[in-house]
């Protein structure tokens, strides 16, 4: 009996540590939803761009791409390139958490210690969080430099 108290109340203390972990996990999930709401955002407008300019070259074969399109068409790319990077670290980020979780029960399941797995997989984990998040900062500041960069071209009568 004494026995099977010590085992749930060590599982009970595995569970207490593993939350702090899927929370992570959870916020992890929030920001790639993001990454994938604007990737998803930047691929319309790729494909709108690469229509139109389909559309123009099958009513005149000898249309060329302006240099303003053809700077829109690198700028979306760029864009598309970047927060496909962002959505892979943070991808990257929740896998590892997960194997932190995984090794908290691993270790104390089969007896062995996991301290430096766990902390190595742990300090992982938040470089390829700061990774995603300075890829998405990236991303902000392009798409914002753009928009300031266009805007100051327009003329206001």
């Amino acid at each position: 009996m004494i026995q099977e108290s010590t085992t749930l109340a060590t599982i009970t203390q595995l569970i207490q540590v593993s939350v702090a972990p899927v929370f992570l996990i959870a916020g992890v999930a929030g920001l790639l939803n993001v990454f994938t709401g604007r990737l998803a955002r930047i691929i319309d407008r790729l494909e709108k761009l690469d229509n139109s300019l389909v559309q123009a070259e099958e009513e005149n074969p000898n249309f060329k791409m302006t240099e303003a399109q053809e700077k829109r068409r690198k700028f979306l790319v760029r864009r598309m390139q970047n927060i496909n990077r962002a959505i892979f670290f943070g991808t990257t980020t929740g896998f590892m958490i997960a194997l932190v979780i995984f090794s908290i029960f691993a270790s104390s399941l089969m007896n062995f210690d996991a301290h430096f797995v766990i902390s190595v997989l742990f300090i992982f984990s938040m470089v390829s969080l700061i990774v995603a998040l300075l890829l998405f900062l990236i991303e902000i500041h392009d798409t914002t430099s753009f928009i300031k960069g266009k805007s100051h071209n327009i003329k206001l009568k």
